[in-house]
């Protein structure tokens, strides 16, 4: 098997895969989750079958399921539906599967909702024929409308979760034959559901359907494991699509990606943009079905949605592992409105009089935050497609819409036309997004930038030099990804803590939601996005502060509930002077990061101190209300600041400077590294490696994937040194790179024109093209290493994407490479990393920061291409399906 940059075995037409030691900090390479595909199939599977046979015998016995038999349904729609499909949406993603980790999440979202929506059918029936007093929802809506069970209010998901479904569908047939049906058939299957909610004849229908789904679910199953096996296609259905991606349009000139925003490709990840469209999509809709009076509780939508807004919180954090600050904050936030206007509807629905709650709605502000967030996201969303504009201006629509101080009778026709405005460009940006991801071109149109990235950055700065009247002003430390989304949850949670009085009840209760999801639990989950960063201080505020959120909604909101007020509450009299001091020091580090910090951990200590005096019985009321106000004038300043700074990487909205700098308590004289350790973007520093390699070196490179040992191929000795350094067996040959086709074309080679046109078009990049040894290898420069490089029939060529080895390579002639790792142990995806494992064995390590990837090249052997095609050896960072998609269209378009 060819590696990047090395054979495995004596064949190339047999895959032999070698254990690795899994140890690395960075986790684990694509190439190692196989086929998370076959999870989500027979997952899919399972679900389908389970409610394939109750359909069957509900239409039998005439007896819809009920009671515990309804539970046990819903735990297994759960437990094998959601949670297993959500393992394989997780490993999809990991192996940089667009259509795979949105679909497989999606539909572990859709199982997860539709079971727990048979357990509260089942646990609370009462629920179903609920009678609401004289000035509840029933007054609110109109009375002619007809109002669902609790079991039916699922429509609404259900209608969703169709429309999304036939989306996927569409976008699977440009992958594979075998998913198409599959989704397809999961979206015909939902519809009968639906209808048989109100006819039972339609549950045979769904019935066969669902069958259908098991038999395409199985099978595609077992052609996914085989190939996983044998990393070969054995059963036909993938490898191939129904229709090539590039047929739904040209690449659009004008998108943000051609443009190019982004610094550099990143694999490491699928983009998790679909994902979080798909939940812009479903939320809102349930909303609407909701705000139109087609619902009469909101018990099953607050399920429907909190799942769905889970499912948008990994978006987020996707995002975060990308590095993409702009959708971090985005569906985070997005996430954080719809978990929390939905426990505020599913309270008012459920536990109180809506009528005599409009009173006490009208003193809540928590849907005022959300509108200045939502203009925020779309002032800085100005830099990118007009889609993502669109999608802004009509959150912003959404957010005026929920504010408590627009009349009900007004609000709800308001709301349900914002939502399904939302609901409708959501849609339409899944598609996109989908599409656009799997083509890995901007193929569907999503409109032109309103301004460039330069010219949004400069009107940012010329604003904070209009403020400073300096240019001089020190900076404070850099922003941070998850920045934006700790400020936000923060804010939020202050502007809904705001009470005129302490004797509203209703008012109380439905701050509940809006103060405890931001400040507690979603801030939690900024805690562990602050751990994966590894910003020790960093994760440390949103837990200590997570945990105060939590408290004041215990007391202050819930305590009439639990029977704790200010007269009983000595527990939390001790809490908040123990957390005057935790924060204390809080503040004492935050002095050390910059200002904003520092005011925000003071605004704390003073609603600290106004919590303790309300244990007291002592409370000044307004004091409390102006520093609420303050604390989320604050975070929304910092939340602006942050994302702006880090989405550009640039101080271009002052966070003020640090106070005092801690002093370092190392050496003025650091350890020396044991080898040369230039820097690649500087001349001096490329010269000074390809010295190095001339003269019989072995240095660490950089690649387009990860990180190389590299030996000129004019020094066989130095081919050897490798073998040694990387204690690795004799008889796994190492493969060459050169810097460009042109090199290869002067050799003059006797490859026929149609691997020329496959090369041509796989090269430059992550592909190694496996072709027929010969004596032009010398012409090519290979010179006296001709013997230790590939094997005695073939050799591994590859051109890579990536300026710095290209120039190397130029100054050097055709290097002899391999990964930088000891053989057997995982690759080096930093320089630090070969640095530390073989710097003491090497010459020199060329240091160019973290790799593009943490997976090797994909492997095709070409060696027998006009007989009988290409053979993917190893997937790699390019997916085997996309090689073989440009094979056969080369393929077709010489014949």
């Amino acid at each position: 098997m060819w590696r990047d940059g090395e054979i495995v075995g004596m064949t190339t037409d047999t895959l032999v895969l070698s254990e690795r030691a899994m140890v690395s900090t960075v986790g684990f390479a694509a190439v190692f989750y196989s086929e998370p595909a076959v999870l989500g199939l027979l997952a899919n599977v399972v679900s389908a079958f389970l409610l394939c046979l109750q359909n069957f015998a509900t239409v039998h016995t005439g007896l819809r399921p009920q009671g515990a038999e309804d539970v046990l349904t819903g735990v297994h729609l759960i437990l094998i539906g959601g949670f297993v499909q959500l393992l394989a949406g997780f490993l999809a993603f990991r192996k940089y599967d667009h259509l795979g980790g949105a679909a497989f999440l999606t539909f572990s979202a859709l199982w997860s909702s539709y079971g727990a929506t048979r357990i509260i059918s089942a646990a609370y029936p009462p629920l179903q024929n609920i009678t609401l007093s004289s000035g509840n929802t029933s007054q609110l809506l109109s009375t002619t409308m007809t109002h669902l069970s609790t079991s039916q209010s699922a429509v609404a998901g259900l209608v969703a979760y169709i429309s999304i479904s036939f989306i996927l569908s569409f976008c699977s047939a440009t992958v594979n034959y075998i998913m198409p049906f599959i989704f397809g058939a999961i979206a015909l299957a939902l519809v009968f559901e639906a209808v048989a909610l109100f006819g039972q004849w339609a549950l045979i229908v769904s019935g066969v359907i669902e069958l259908v789904i098991v038999l395409c679910g199985l099978y595609g199953a077992m052609a996914l494991l085989l190939k996983g096996i044998t990393q070969r296609y054995i059963l036909p259905g993938f490898g191939h699509p129904l229709f090539n991606v590039l047929l739904l349009g040209s690449a659009q000139k004008s998108s943000s990606k051609a443009i190019g925003e982004e610094k550099k490709k990143n694999t490491k990840y699928a983009e998790p943009m679909a994902l979080g469209n798909i939940c812009d999509t479903v939320s809102p809709f349930i909303f609407a079905f909701y705000f139109f009076g087609y619902m009469k509780t909101f018990c099953v939508g607050a399920a429907w949605i909190s799942i769905i807004s889970s499912c948008q919180l990994l978006s987020s954090f996707y995002s975060y592992l990308r590095g993409d600050v702009y959708y971090t904050t985005k569906f985070g936030a997005h996430s954080l409105f719809w978990l929390v206007m939905s426990w505020e509807e599913f309270v008012l629905t459920t536990f109180l009089e809506p009528g005599k709650a409009q009173e006490s709605r009208l003193g809540m502000f928590g849907g005022w935050f959300f509108l200045v967030v939502a203009c925020m996201l779309f002032l800085i969303s100005t830099h990118k497609d007009t889609l993502e504009m669109l999608q802004n201006a009509s959150f912003i629509i959404l957010t005026s819409a929920f504010i408590h101080q627009i009349p009900v009778s007004g609000a709800y026709p308001f709301l349900g036309a914002a939502c399904s405005l939302c609901t409708a460009l959501s849609m339409y940006a899944t598609f996109a997004s989908l599409i656009n991801s799997i083509g890995e071109k901007a193929l569907i149109p999503v409109g032109k930038q309103a301004l460039s990235s330069s010219a949004l950055q400069t009107t940012l700065m010329a604003a904070k030099m209009c403020f400073t009247r300096s240019k001089n002003l020190p900076s404070g430390t850099k922003a941070e990804v998850p920045d934006a989304l700790f400020y936000i949850c923060n804010g939020l949670a202050a502007v809904s803590a705001i009470q005129g009085t302490l004797s509203d009840p209703s008012r109380q209760q439905l701050s509940i939601p809006s103060v405890l999801i931001p400040g507690a639990i979603v801030q939690l989950y900024v805690c562990r996005i602050q751990v994966q960063g590894g910003r020790r201080f960093g994760c440390v505020l949103p837990f200590c502060y997570s945990a105060f959120w939590g408290a004041w909604t215990w007391l202050r909101f819930a305590g009439h509930l639990l029977n704790i007020g200010a007269g009983n509450s000595e527990g939390f009299t001790a809490g908040a002077i123990a957390f005057l001091v935790i924060n204390a020091f809080l503040m004492i580090l935050a002095s050390s990061f910059n200002v904003v910090l520092l005011f925000m951990t003071l605004a704390v200590e003073l609603l600290t101190i106004c919590f303790l005096l309300f244990t007291l019985e002592n409370l000044p009321l307004p004091f409390e209300i102006v520093m609420l106000c303050i604390f989320s004038i604050i975070c929304f300043y910092g939340a602006t600041a942050s994302l702006a700074n880090s989405m550009f990487g640039k101080d271009l909205m002052m966070m003020g400077p640090s106070l005092f700098t801690a002093q370092s308590s190392k050496k003025n004289t650091e350890d020396s590294p044991p080898c040369i350790c230039p820097k690649s973007h500087c001349t001096s520093g490329l010269r000074t490696i390809a010295d190095l390699l001339n003269t019989g070196a072995v240095c660490g490179v950089p690649t387009d994937t990860v990180y190389a040992l590299a030996a000129s191929c004019r020094h066989p000795q130095a081919i050897e040194k490798v073998y040694r350094i990387k204690d690795r067996p004799q008889e796994k040959p190492i493969c060459i790179f050169i810097s460009n086709l042109d090199q290869l074309r002067a050799a003059a080679p006797p490859i026929s024109p149609l691997l020329w046109e496959f090369m041509e078009n796989v090269y430059p990049g992550g592909v190694g093209c496996i072709i027929k040894k010969g004596e032009w290898l010398k012409k090519l420069g290979v010179g006296e290493g001709y013997s230790r490089v590939g094997t005695q029939d073939s050799i591994m060529i590859r051109v890579p994407d990536l300026t710095v080895l290209v120039h190397l390579i130029d100054m050097t002639g055709p290097l002899a490479i391999t990964s930088a790792n000891p053989s057997g142990e995982v690759d080096s995806t930093h320089h630090d990393m070969v640095i530390s494992r073989l710097g003491h064995k090497l010459e020199g390590v060329l240091c160019d920061g973290e790799s593009d990837e943490v997976v090797a090249s994909t492997v095709v052997n070409c060696t027998r291409i006009d007989e009988s095609g290409i053979t993917i050896l190893r997937e790699g960072c390019i997916p085997a399906g996309k090689v073989m998609q440009i094979f056969e269209r080369i393929k077709n378009r010489a014949v």
